[in-house]
């Protein structure tokens, strides 16, 4: 089977935080990426006890899909997923089940860091007695030069637009140093001084990028292959495009798990090859775009049932939605018709286009039903309320037509049509024009163009609850380079919550962006979120402890029965 509409070469990359750009597209055409947190089967929980300690575990993974294993530049889920196990952070998402597991947590941080009022510095103070595989201790000095390495020219890291507001970063990356003056590490102490508050950051720590590394960790734009970790495991050997091996960190005294000896990874010629060993035994997991999963001519659902033992599909943190554009004439002030579309749009009928219930969940809210905080709410109906569309539209419709910009993949151009008819039931006009992949999301984050509703996919490099509705519907954000606020939704009240969000910790802060995802999608509606990007998984029979981080795979949690 072809991944269709976008080339399965890039449907395994993360997407960029600042760059919505087209492999979002492959990875979520019919199911969904993400990583973060734990989810897992009830029946699945017991299977830690159930299974064996120690043990081979055997990964198969594409070639083409892994990048590398250096923190400072892996940047596929295939990569993700197998440098996870040896990676330590200062905060982190614990391997639990339901919401619990994506509540950051510390992992080397002793606790939440001080911020200053301003919200330009932040202190962390680390764990006593964490230590690398080589015994050497964890102190502040190794988050700082995975900071700094991530800044380096050299390694022309993806993470660095996620530390570059860091006080001396811009002198890094333009080579005028080797080290950001804002990072200032001595003992367990770790001060990060910014630019401008980011009040996002202790959920940025959790990212691969900022992996506890040793200081002397050399800058290597291939990327260092073999080096001493502080997590549950370590990198033993790396042979490049042939074998992976990690093996237990010895002096790993944490609270993740460490089931099995060692994981072993091979690699494949492609996706169907892994599947394939999957199924006969020869492997026990491998990454695998969504896609291949839900090919009809395996029957995965059908020969392992769903969500049992093997084959499972779990709700992804990948938002599909229409963005409204608040900045043209017939939405602008319109909080009414906005309401309006958001009745008349047939999720169920889109849901069908698109796969059905394999590929994707409805909702009618931002933020994914997974994260702590959020409350289902049922504003909006699966299918098309035309009375209360009708009533709520009835005055407001403007000169009664409206531009929808689709993206020029066979598989989305469908939903616009169905769209068109929904809105053409309560008086809208739609004129549907279709952009190139290449051009679409840079042509909708610009204010000069002439649409009013605009499609869209969005799937965050990290799990936090800012980086769907600050990031997608903060009117400051607007002049950002990479504006992702694709509705140019700009209200000083909603700005004043999501600002005030932002800044609280832990489950304040959970609740604070659970009320506002409700009042955002009830009262303002400045978009028309209709689902959220499903991610399958299979694993072979001797596979337990099955824990998904976000619909995907917890490589780490596994064990062997």
């Amino acid at each position: 089977m072809r991944l269709r509409g976008v080339s399965a070469s890039i449907a395994g990359r993360h997407v960029s935080h600042r760059q919505l750009i087209p492999i979002a597209i492959g990875a979520a055409l019919l199911g969904a990426f993400a990583y973060g947190g734990a989810s897992a089967e009830k029946g699945q929980d017991r299977s830690a006890a159930a299974g064996e300690s120690g043990g081979t575990f055997h990964v198969l993974a594409v070639a083409r899909d892994f990048d590398s294993i250096d923190p400072a530049i892996s940047y596929t889920l295939t990569s993700g997923s197998l440098l996870d196990p040896a990676c330590a952070r200062l905060f982190y998402y614990p391997d639990r089940p339901g919401k619990a597991g994506f509540r950051l947590t510390p992992e080397v941080a002793a606790g939440f860091p001080r911020i200053s009022r301003d919200g330009r510095t932040y202190t962390f103070t680390l764990r006593k007695g964490v230590r690398f595989s080589n015994g050497a201790p964890v102190q502040a000095s190794a988050f700082a030069r995975a900071f700094n390495r991530t800044l380096s020219p050299a390694m022309k890291s993806p993470g660095a637009q996620y530390v570059d507001s860091i006080a001396g970063a811009k002198d890094v990356l333009a080579g005028r140093a080797t080290s950001a003056r804002g990072i200032v590490a001595k003992g367990l102490r770790l001060v990060v001084k910014f630019t401008q508050p980011v009040p996002d950051f202790t959920a940025r720590t959790t990212m691969l990028f900022f992996c506890a590394v040793s200081p002397t960790l050399p800058i290597d734009p291939e990327g260092v292959s073999r080096f001493p970790g502080a997590g549950p495991y370590y990198v033993s050997q790396h042979v490049l495009g042939r074998r992976l091996v990690l093996e237990r960190n010895r002096f790993y005294r944490g609270k993740r798990p460490q089931h099995v000896d060692r994981f072993v990874v091979d690699f494949a010629a492609n996706p169907a090859d892994v599947l394939d060993k999957i199924e006969q035994g020869a492997a026990d997991w491998g990454w695998v775009p969504p896609p291949f999963y839900l090919d009809p001519d395996r029957k995965l659902a059908k020969r392992f049932g769903v969500n049992k033992k093997q084959f499972f599909v779990k709700p992804g943190l990948g938002l599909r939605a229409f963005a409204l554009n608040t900045a043209r004439p017939l939405f602008h002030n319109n909080p009414q018709l906005r309401r309006a579309v958001n009745f008349a749009v047939d999720r169920a009928a889109l849901q069908r286009v698109l796969g059905g219930r394999l590929a994707l969940q409805i909702t009618d809210q931002y933020l994914p039903p997974s994260l702590p905080g959020f409350t289902d709410a049922n504003i909006y109906p699966p299918r098309s309320h035309l009375a209360t569309a009708r009533r709520l539209a009835k005055g407001h419709l403007g000169d009664g037509k409206a531009v929808l910009y689709i993206i020029d993949v066979p598989e989305e151009v469908p939903l616009a049509q169905i769209v068109k008819q929904n809105l053409a039931r309560i008086g809208l006009t739609v004129e549907i024009e279709a952009l190139p992949p290449e051009a679409y999301f840079t042509r909708i984050g610009m204010r000069s163009e002439p649409y009013d509703i605009a499609w869209t996919v969005w799937a965050p490099d990290y799990l936090d609850p800012y980086t769907y509705l600050n990031t997608l519907l903060d009117g400051r954000l607007l002049k950002a380079t990479g504006n992702l606020n694709f509705a140019h939704f700009n209200s000083a009240k909603y700005n004043r919550l999501m600002t005030r969000a932002a800044h609280l910790q832990g489950r304040a802060r959970a609740r604070a962006y659970g009320k506002l995802d409700i009042d955002l999608a009830r009262e303002a509606a400045p978009m028309v979120a209709y689902a959220i990007t499903k991610a399958p998984t299979l694993v072979s029979k001797r596979v337990g402890c099955v824990v998904l981080r976000g619909g995907y795979f917890d490589l780490g949690a596994a064990c062997l029965k």
